[in-house]
């Protein structure tokens, strides 16, 4: 009992020195920034006295802004947001473009991450054979699979065994058990590492099994583990033979970069055995301590040769981070597994990321709604979705589609709710039904489809998944998880409050201002 005090009050230490240097980085990141405004500010104030020269700038300065902008291969929604900005004030304006978001192409983090993504595809299988299989079975499925193969990058697979989770709580017995067979490595990439009981579970396997020789490897995003990561985290992971490093480090300067994170949930063991879905490593997330009501989030686990794209995604952040070249066919799923694996369905795990002007993500969701006969069901953290999305979720409602989508009932970032519920009197009006989960949080983020599409992964249907993030899912073609994701969907909505268009025309004019100020900042958020 003493032991387990004392192991508990470390753990609190820890975590509080984590929050304490968090904290103290923080301060140092928000001084400098503050510094670099009141820096603009004073050259402004020189300019006011300036004023013909300075109205002349900001004119042409926001007219060229504002030209670039449209002519931007981007959404317009997000094009908006921005050409917004920048004409209400014009100079400051302009000048945030231009080092926030006009340049971001041409940092060099982004193009070590197209070197490292481009390079790894040649280890790609081809799958000509079972895109055949798909399109004499489904032309539908195949528009799908096609893309995501050829355009995206990541093949489809047969001989690939799939188990769907319903709750972070079994997802987490799982990984726990799965992690404990390793013999050869481990790959894990996490948006959020808290320290806690599901972390620390983890962990005492990955001591163990970094003992015994396995590659244990842990790539996390460093803005999504800063608070709630010790000072020396790096150190004491390699200490106990695991090799860290982190995603995007957050730096002091006003930079877009910052907006680009690892939000992807990945675990790989041995090469033929994946994890990934909505669940980070947090107590919150397995129903320990959570501030928002009960936490609803959703895993799947894979066996078998589908894994393979798991493990180049993973790969190819490694290589982007820390420029090691090693031989990837070292880590291919049946090197360490010779006992074949039944084929369930097909199967195809994907990754997005913000690097390739691609939105995949987006565009598989937009797939898979406008070719839906009968039903789509959808649950999602965040409803923060731009014309293209509303068009589609609209159209196919008004088409006679049973269009549902799961939104949370206890918000955990109440402005972000604010938006999401902005979005509401659209879609009901046009016949979407929307679902509130009255006991607490929905985190997971699922699709599934007449019964013989589905994905689930890690992309919310919101700008930041959407376009600046690293995601990761997996799409499913006639697997019996299809089902179980559909049953999942129907009793999480058992416990929901249906939206109404009586409640939203109730919504006060407050708020109703609130949300559309909001709304137009929305891609910004």
């Amino acid at each position: 009992m003493e032991k387990k005090r004392d192991v508990k009050k470390s753990n609190i230490g820890s975590a509080n020195i984590g929050r304490r240097v968090f904290i103290a980085r923080l301060g140092i990141t928000v001084l400098l920034i503050v510094l670099q405004i009141l820096l603009l500010i004073y050259f402004y104030k020189i300019a006011r006295n300036y004023v013909f020269y300075w109205r002349t700038s900001a004119i042409l300065l926001t007219m060229f802004v504002v030209l670039y902008i449209v002519n931007k291969p981007e959404n317009p929604a997000y094009k908006l947001a921005w050409i917004v900005l920048v004409m209400s004030v014009p100079l400051v304006g302009g000048a945030m473009y231009v080092a926030l978001a006009g340049n971001r192409t041409r940092m060099k983090f982004i193009e070590d991450a197209k070197e490292s993504h481009v390079d790894i595809f040649k280890y790609m299988p081809k799958d000509v054979g079972i895109q055949q299989e798909i399109k004499t079975i489904s032309k539908s499925a195949s528009v799908q699979s096609t893309y995501i193969s050829t355009t995206v990058g990541f093949p489809a697979y047969k001989n690939t065994n799939v188990k769907y989770f319903p709750t972070g709580e079994e997802n987490y017995k799982r990984l726990k058990e799965e992690l404990k067979k390793a013999k050869h490595f481990i790959f894990m990439e996490y948006f959020i590492i808290k320290q806690g009981e599901m972390w620390n579970g983890v962990l005492d396997i990955l001591k163990d099994k970094a003992k015994e020789g396995v590659d244990v490897r842990l790539i996390y995003d460093d803005f999504g583990c800063a608070m709630h990561m010790p000072s020396r985290f790096i150190a004491e992971m390699k200490a106990c033979g695991i090799r860290a490093v982190p995603f995007n480090p957050i730096e002091p300067i006003i930079n877009l970069r910052q907006n680009n994170r690892d939000h992807r949930k990945i675990t790989v063991i041995d090469g033929h055995t994946g994890f990934t879905g909505g669940i980070n490593l947090a107590d919150e997330y397995i129903n320990i301590g959570s501030k928002y009501g009960h936490w609803k989030d959703t895993g799947i686990m894979l066996k078998g040769n589908g894994v393979w794209n798991l493990t180049v995604m993973f790969l190819q952040t490694w290589r982007m981070l820390t420029k090691e070249d090693e031989d990837y066919t070292l880590y291919v799923p049946m090197k360490h597994k010779r006992t074949p694996i039944y084929t369930d369905g097909y199967i195809q795990p994907y990754g997005d990321t913000p690097v390739d002007n691609e939105v995949a993500g987006e565009n598989i969701y937009l797939n898979m709604i406008n070719k839906a006969k009968h039903y789509v069901y959808i649950t999602t953290p965040y409803l923060i979705i731009d014309n293209e999305m509303m068009t589609a979720l609209t159209l196919a409602a008004k088409s006679g589609i049973d269009v549902r989508i799961i939104t949370p009932g206890v918000p955990d970032k109440k402005l972000v709710f604010m938006v999401t519920q902005s979005y509401y009197y659209e879609l009901v009006s046009a016949g979407v039904k929307i679902y509130q989960y009255t006991p607490g949080f929905v985190h997971a983020k699922t699709v599934v489809v007449d019964d013989t599409v589905a994905t689930v992964g890690t992309i919310n249907f919101d700008y930041r998944s959407l376009y600046l993030h690293f995601e990761c899912g997996v799409w499913m073609f006639n697997s019996a998880a299809i089902y179980e994701i559909k049953d999942d969907f129907l009793d999480t909505q058992a416990k929901c409050h249906r939206i109404t268009l009586d409640e939203l025309n109730k919504t006060g004019a407050v708020k109703r201002l609130g949300q559309s100020i909001l709304r137009l900042l929305a891609p910004l958020m």
